[in-house]
């Protein structure tokens, strides 16, 4: 039996980064999910099965850090790797401390998600 793999969970509403991510994530050997909002990945039935959520900063409604609250207050501990385009140091501070894994700067390289990923699963 194959071993299973870890499911990595994206959340971004640009639709060009749904659709390059998960394909970049499979090759790294995990399972993957892509979800267009904070409120489409809170409903699913993967919540709970998520092993790594991969999340935008800022989206319409719900942002990344108001999904990482969200969880916290369901109690849902996931290790959430944050992404954004946005490049101050000082939006990226509070993410780390609130938590999160990382945060890497959109266009990030294949090498430092990798990089990212092994350390969430380490």
């Amino acid at each position: 039996m194959m071993p299973r793999m870890p499911l990595v969970s994206v959340v971004d509403d640009d639709e060009s980064v749904r659709e390059a991510l998960p394909d970049l994530i499979r090759i790294f050997g995990f399972e993957v999910r892509a979800f267009s909002s904070a409120v489409e990945f809170l409903q699913s039935e993967w919540m709970t099965k998520t092993e790594c959520l991969i999340l935008d900063v800022a989206m319409p409604g719900m942002s990344g850090p108001e999904l990482q609250e969200e969880l916290a207050r369901r109690k849902q501990d996931i290790p959430i790797v944050f992404i954004t385009a946005h490049k101050g140091e000082n939006e990226r501070l509070p993410l780390i401390q609130g938590s999160a894994v990382a945060c890497l700067f959109k266009p990030f390289s294949d090498v430092a998600l990798q990089e990212t990923l092994e350390q969430v699963f380490a």
